[in-house]
């Protein structure tokens, strides 16, 4: 009796990491999964603000979020990539435009321990 209870648990415990993972993951190549902040150093802000994509992460030093970004075209039209490296003090902040109507703010956090974000929509004057 203990076995069977056991096999269900396990199969149970199978599917659901199976639909998880089929959740989870993107319907297309083309969509990017997003991972919000704020983030640790050494760790990804994933997003798509506008009709691009970004990465960004930083690394801390001399009490700054030493910021390294790269965007590219959400489309997937073979555009070229932007990398984009900016210093931060603690409290300060760096915007990307993704478009004409939405925009990315990253902060460097208090003892430039995280880095985090604001996307805005210029349009309708309001953080998302």
């Amino acid at each position: 009796m203990f076995s069977l209870t056991r096999n269900v648990i396990k199969v149970a415990s199978a599917a659901a990491v199976v639909v998880l993972t089929a959740v989870s993951t993107p319907v297309s190549a083309n969509e990017m999964i997003q991972s919000l902040g704020p983030v640790a150093a050494h760790e990804p802000i994933l997003m798509t603000v506008g009709d691009k994509h970004v990465i960004a992460f930083f690394v801390p030093g001399e009490g700054k979020c030493n910021v390294q970004t790269v965007i590219w075209s959400a489309e997937g039209d073979g555009a070229k990539s932007a990398r984009i490296q900016v210093n931060l003090n603690p409290g300060q902040t760096a915007s990307i435009d993704g478009s004409a109507t939405e925009s990315l703010t990253l902060q460097c956090g208090d003892n430039a321990e995280t880095l985090g974000y604001r996307a805005v929509c210029l349009a309708l004057g309001f953080a998302l």
